[in-house]
């Protein structure tokens, strides 16, 4: 009856984790998010508390206002004005089937080689607009609203964005709770190798949190570079740009449209060099620095870390470049200890034997006998 008992007590703890897991569903990628932003920032965490003087819930709401100002403020300007921008599009594209082309400019005619055949172009899709651009429409519909769509995408992720720096308050100022919960946990699961595998998570987040910010600030001292050489006005200020939007992924965002401002500008040649510098250096170091700044300082080999960072990315968009490489690693890990005989958990604990409970003591031989 107890053995009963007790099994009932278990399907129920199952299905209260699984109604929780439930209830949590749609806020798991603000609670991945924060986390891996207070993960990642803790030692400024640390000293912010340090500096004043053990305060931590002053310290988590300074840092989550900073957050706010560096990243939210940002993001939620592009996701919602980029709509207003399709619409602009797509009146001036009207605009044009309408009035047709301005004449082309001077420098167009100064390309080499090709100069002479735009200029020709330039002049026929004048000349033919309105059937070229009723030819088209369809075709710019369909741009339009999936642009339309893309922006109405970047405006959900900004206000998960939102949610997960206002969870990034909690995880600041309960971390120390939390990691000691999240310990307690790994313990209880296997026991003698929690130690391992919590340093081997930890360290794997980490070294991509370093892979991305590295990159990051290479991907903006180049742009620079690029923007000093070309003559780009601030190009300071393009190149801290170009630090926020290699976090997520995006620098052409940045230093495309000076190269557009170059060629419309007459600057063809540094237009092309900067073309080729953003496209060859500026955005193929992500493509050699991020996979290895991620594999350097663990014992992964380099394979693993590249099937983690873009398989994650394909499989779970940009948390994969986090969730990649920390279950490969987990599960490389596993593997190896598996093949080498080591224990992945530790022994069971010993039986609890409770007088007068005979669910719970074991027999003895002359019980057995009797």
């Amino acid at each position: 009856m107890l053995n009963n008992d007790r099994l009932l007590v278990q399907i129920l703890l199952l299905g209260l984790l699984g109604a929780s897991l439930w209830v949590l569903a749609p806020f798991w990628g603000a609670l991945f998010w924060a986390a891996v932003l207070a993960f990642a920032s803790w030692p400024v965490m640390r000293f912010m508390t340090h500096l004043l003087r053990g305060r931590e819930a002053l310290a988590a709401a300074i840092l989550t206002f900073c957050w706010f100002v560096l990243v939210a403020v940002p993001l939620g300007f592009l996701g919602f004005n980029l709509a207003d921008h399709v619409r602009e599009a797509v009146t001036l594209v009207k605009s044009l089937q309408l009035t047709g082309l301005p004449p082309a400019p001077d420098w167009l005619a100064s390309i080499p080689l090709a100069g002479d055949w735009m200029i020709r172009a330039w002049n026929t899709v004048d000349e033919q607009g309105a059937q070229l651009f009723a030819t088209l429409q369809p075709y710019l519909g369909q741009i339009g609203n999936w642009l339309l769509g893309r922006s109405a995408r970047i405006g959900s992720n900004v206000l998960e964005l939102g949610l997960s720096l206002i969870l990034l308050f909690f995880f600041y100022r309960d971390g120390p709770r939390l990691a000691a919960f999240a310990e307690s946990l790994l313990e209880r699961l296997i026991d003698e190798r929690a130690e391992h595998y919590r340093d081997l998570i930890a360290g794997t987040v980490q070294r991509v949190v370093n892979g991305v910010i590295g990159t990051a600030v290479a991907q903006a001292v180049l742009a620079y570079i690029g923007f000093l050489i070309a003559g780009i006005p601030g190009a300071l200020l393009l190149g801290v740009l170009t630090f926020g939007f290699s976090l997520i992924m995006v620098p052409p965002l940045i230093w495309g449209p000076a190269v557009a401002w170059l060629a419309w500008q007459g600057s063809v040649g540094m237009a092309i060099f900067l073309g080729a510098w953003g496209v060859l250096i500026i955005s193929g170091v992500d493509n050699i620095l991020k996979p290895y700044l991620i594999s350097r300082g663990g014992n992964l080999p380099l394979v693993v870390v590249l099937l983690g960072v873009f398989g994650g990315i394909l499989a779970f968009g940009f948390m994969g470049l986090f969730l990649g490489p920390t279950l490969l690693a987990v599960a490389y890990n596993l593997l190896t200890d598996w093949v080498a005989g080591k224990p992945v958990a530790g022994p069971p604990a010993p039986s609890v034997i409770v007088p007068g409970d005979s669910a719970l003591t074991t027999p003895t031989p002359t019980e057995k006998q009797i």
